[in-house]
């Protein structure tokens, strides 16, 4: 079957993104939300993306002039769903309402349609476990901002079928992304077991006065962070030699954190109501700190580097 209609639900941070991405791969996408004003904004926001990506080169233009015939706007949930080869789902992370959300859908989808999940790290597995057609449920981890970045990981189920995860690889290499498949469902996935792990250690960095929280994350960024694009962890690894890898990996490890819990600090700024940018106060105080400054920086450093059009 190829992939000609599709559905995502959600209008928030990043259904439009995903649908906008559909879009430009010639697949005609519905963008789902209970509320007719959000749906509405949610396209507006797809389309500005588009337009966003022709101005800097990183998508053909008479592929995005298609844009606007392709994506559309519904709060016809049942309808919908009922008619697409694809839906993504972009609701909250909550495990009991993907279920449902899962269940009802896989009760309306046509029976060759594919279901898949924009969650971070719940377990896909359990989220079929609902489905009478477990096989065609998958993830499909789009990262955030989805129209900038090239990542998605697709998690297979226990019960996922390898045939459908092929045919969503493939559609994500159409729209020009960079899809990577997670062979086993666990706990965040790929991507995010990465993250986590420097999360926890930069937390713990802090909470142990190693260095302040301005210098862990410019430690990041003017370092190891900077290279990443181009030069993977396992390739340098393999570049410095795995002899004095294992011996810098044997020596420092007994030092990093080991606990199987979120670091302390973290869970005092929690406690405390200090949520970062939500609260005005985390490990910045945001006050003092723009975080639309942040995201636009974060933003033109993406655009920066697809631009160059590095082979990643």
């Amino acid at each position: 079957m190829t992939i000609q209609t599709a559905a995502v639900i959600g209008t928030g941070m990043m259904g439009p993104g995903i649908a906008m991405t559909l879009a430009l791969a010639r697949v005609e996408t519905t963008i789902l939300s209970r509320a007719a004003e959000s749906a509405r904004q949610g396209l507006e926001k797809a389309l500005g993306q588009a337009q966003l990506l022709g101005e800097n080169g990183l998508a053909d233009a008479d592929a995005v002039a298609r844009v606007p015939r392709l994506l559309h706007a519904s709060t016809s949930f049942d309808d919908t769903v009922r008619h697409v080869d694809l839906v993504i789902e972009s609701a909250p992370e909550d495990m009991e309402f993907k279920q449902n959300l899962f269940a009802r859908m896989d009760s309306l989808a046509k029976p060759e349609a594919i279901l898949a999940t924009n969650t971070s790290g719940l377990s896909i597995t359990a989220i079929q476990s609902k489905c009478s057609r477990p096989e065609r449920v998958l993830t499909a981890h789009f990262w955030n901002p989805p129209h900038l970045m090239p990542l998605v990981e697709l998690v297979k189920g226990d019960r996922t079928a390898p045939e459908v995860v092929e045919q969503v690889r493939a559609l994500l290499v159409r729209c020009g992304k960079i899809p990577v498949v997670v062979r086993k469902d666990r706990p965040g996935q790929l991507g995010n077991r990465l993250q986590m792990a420097l999360v926890r250690e930069a937390v713990h960095i802090v909470q142990e006065g190693i260095a302040s929280v301005e210098d862990v994350d410019l430690a990041a960024r003017a370092g190891f962070g900077l290279r990443l694009p181009a030069y993977g962890i396992l390739e340098h690894q393999d570049m410095v030699g795995l002899d004095m890898s294992y011996a810098i990996i044997d020596y420092v490890a007994r030092d990093l954190l080991n606990e199987p819990r979120a670091p302390g600090l973290l869970r005092e700024l929690r406690d405390a109501g200090k949520l970062g940018v939500k609260t005005g106060q985390g490990f910045y105080d945001w006050s003092k700190k723009s975080a639309e400054e942040v995201r636009a920086r974060r933003d033109a450093f993406v655009l920066a580097v697809r631009k160059q059009k590095l082979a990643l």
